[in-house]
Parts: structure tokens; C-alpha cells; sequence
């Protein structure tokens, strides 16, 4: 050993030892380009909270602009154009389209689901600091399988007055949306994923999307994995919501359960979320958009921006520019934190222009 390796050998070995190994995920780089995003402004107070998304992109100078276009829920069909565009871009941002109850009129956003293939949707339900809520500590993430089950579109009238509705489970889609919800707690340090099911009455169906759950949850040694069946899933999320981390669910349950962790943690005008294929993605409020239709909100033009500007923060993040979203999200929650300007849902009178221009005033 010469004399220069000696100090070299003496910090190695003073070095402290850890059990633990480091890992540094090294994103992709975006080129930082602008970026085209598909708009579709939707129905009713869509264009409003569509609108303050684009006022707030345009104050920030975010590296995305949008193409426009005007699709309503009372339509037979999604336009070809629109289609071509997203597909095109890849990203689109979407205000919520009113659904007609009942009829032959199909939903246009499971349309756009099953067109793009957008087969996980993820709704994130936190606490927002300064939003009073009865419970604290909530952070759920709901992953729902977007493509199938109840959500099929397999009805017919066997003979009048009896109708058949089909729920289709399929191995290949209940293995990738587990894998997507067991991956997304891996690279987002989450702890647990709790599949929801009613396996113990759907014994094949739900029993074939719970096995797939089992056999992927069998790769991720470090993530608690748990069952539990939809209702009392629904007791405990209404009674101990702290308990959940992320959520993995059929389709329908998944609806069912994410308005209701939004409903814990502060509302639905404040939740985020998005649906994501291999391909493309869309971003909307998180929970159901009910405020779609109230003409009140609309005459008063006093609909919530929050959620959707929540969910154009994890569109900016998508897109590979963090930096813009983490403004964003920062600038939002300064807003909520501050109490000052809220909407109705919230407690207080502000307008959305109001809201708008208070998050504007916090970017940073």
C-alpha cells in the first residue's frame, strides 16, 4: 500500500454504513418546448373554469397552448377532428360534460375513454390546508379501472320490462390497472394499495380482478397490499379515511369511492385527477363534476377553478415542466391556505374571476 492510497482507505473506512440503498430516479428531460394541448370546455360551467385555466397558463407564460375545441354531452358522438387532435397531442384538458340520465344518448366521456384507450383514471383526495374538514390527515389516491365492467355499455331489454345489463371483468385489463396502481405507489413512495371488490357475491368477476391484484402485489414486496369489500370499504372511509394510501378498483367502485374520498377531504371543486392510457391522457376535475348543470353557479358565474386548476398542475407535470406545476399547485394552495377569496362550496362568495386573479397574484 502506497502512502497516497493510505488517507483514501482511512475515509472509506470511517464512512458511515447504511442499511438502506439510494436511488435517484433521473426523469426523462422535456426539450421545453411549447407544447400543444387539446381544449374541450365542455358544457354548462366548463368554459368558465376552462377559461380561468387559461387566463392563469397565459400570467405564468407556460410553455403549452391550446386548440380549442367545442364538444357537448347531448351529442351522439365525439367529432372525428376532436379525436385526431388528442391523438395527435397526446394531452388534453377537459371541463365536464353533462350526461343525459337515461335515453339512448351514451356517455361522451366514457366514449373518449374507450376511443384513446385511457384505461387507468386517478383521483387524488388530500387535505388542503386552511379548508376545515371533520377529518384530517387524509391522502388517497383512487386508481380505477376505466374501461370496463359496469361501464361496458352490454344492455338490452330481454323481453319488455326485463333488461340485461352485462359487467365484463377481463384478466388482461384488471392485471395492467393493478400493475399501474402498484408502480404508481412505487415511484411515489407510497406505502399500502388496498383493492376494493365485492368478491364475496361476484365470485368470477370481481374474484378474477382480485387475483390479478394478488399476482401483481406479489412483485412489490415493499408495499403493503390489503382487500376489502366495497361497502364496508365505504364505512371505513366515511369513519377512518386515514387509514387508506391508494386505492385500486373495478370501474364503477372506483366512481363510487373517489366522489366519496373527495367528499371527506374537502369537496369535489377542489379535487385533481386524470385518465391515462399507454398513449394519451386527459385531465378534468377528479370527482364528479355535479356543478355542470347549476345554472345558479353559472348566472353568478361563481363556479370553483380549484380542481381543475389542481388537475392542470399534474398536466404540467405530465408534460416534463415541474417547475411550472409546483407554481401552480404552490400558488393555488397559498389561495385556499389564505381563506380570503373562496367560492361557495367553500364557504365564501368569491366569483371565479376573483379566485383567478387571486391565484395569479401569489405566482411566484
Amino acid at each position: 500500500m502506497t502512502p497516497r492510497t493510505l488517507p483514501i482507505l482511512k475515509r472509506i473506512l470511517s464512512s458511515p454504513t447504511t442499511a438502506t440503498r439510494s436511488v435517484t430516479y433521473m426523469p426523462r428531460p422535456g426539450d421545453g418546448n411549447p407544447r400543444p394541448v387539446t381544449l374541450i370546455p365542455g358544457d354548462g360551467v366548463g368554459p368558465l373554469v376552462t377559461g380561468a385555466v387559461e387566463q392563469i397558463m397565459e400570467a405564468m407564460h407556460a410553455p403549452v397552448y391550446f386548440q380549442k375545441y367545442e364538444v357537448h354531452g347531448d351529442a351522439k358522438s365525439v367529432p372525428p377532428e376532436v379525436i385526431d387532435s388528442i391523438k395527435k397531442n397526446k394531452v388534453c384538458l377537459k371541463g365536464g360534460l353533462k350526461t343525459p340520465v337515461g335515453g339512448g344518448v351514451s356517455s361522451l366521456n366514457v366514449l373518449l375513454r374507450k376511443e384513446l384507450d385511457l384505461y387507468a383514471s386517478l383521483v387524488h383526495c388530500f387535505n388542503l390546508q386552511g379548508l376545515p374538514t371533520r377529518h384530517q390527515d387524509v391522502d388517497i389516491v383512487v386508481i380505477r379501472e376505466n374501461t370496463e365492467g359496469e361501464y361496458s355499455g352490454l344492455e338490452h331489454e330481454v323481453v319488455p320490462g326485463v333488461v340485461e345489463s352485462l359487467k365484463v371483468i377481463t384478466k388482461f385489463c384488471s392485471e395492467r390497472i393493478a400493475k399501474y396502481a402498484f408502480e404508481y405507489s412505487y415511484l411515489n413512495n407510497r406505502k399500502k394499495v388496498t383493492a376494493v371488490h365485492k368478491a364475496n357475491i361476484m365470485k368470477l368477476a370481481d374474484g378474477q380482478f382480485l387475483e390479478s391484484c394478488r399476482e401483481v402485489a406479489s412483485k412489490y414486496p415493499s408495499i403493503q397490499y390489503s382487500e376489502m369489500i366495497v361497502d364496508n370499504c365505504s364505512m371505513q372511509l366515511v369513519s377512518k379515511p386515514e387509514q387508506f394510501d391508494v386505492m385500486v378498483t373495478p370501474n364503477l367502485y372506483g366512481n363510487l369511492v373517489s366522489n366519496t374520498a373527495a367528499g371527506i377531504a374537502g369537496g369535489t371543486g377542489v379535487m385533481p385527477g386524470g385518465n391515462v392510457g399507454a398513449d394519451h391522457a386527459i385531465f378534468e376535475q377528479g370527482a364528479s363534476a355535479g356543478n355542470v348543470g347549476n345554472e345558479n353557479l353559472l348566472e353568478q358565474k361563481a363556479a370553483n377553478p380549484v380542481a381543475l386548476l389542481l388537475s392542470s398542475a399534474m398536466m404540467l407535470r405530465h408534460l416534463q415542466f415541474p417547475s411550472f406545476a409546483d407554481r401552480l399547485e404552490t400558488a393555488v394552495k397559498r389561495v385556499i391556505s389564505e381563506g380570503k377569496y373562496r367560492t361557495k362550496d367553500l364557504g365564501g362568495d368569491s366569483t371565479t374571476q376573483e379566485v383567478v386573479d387571486a391565484v395569479i397574484s401569489n405566482l411566484n
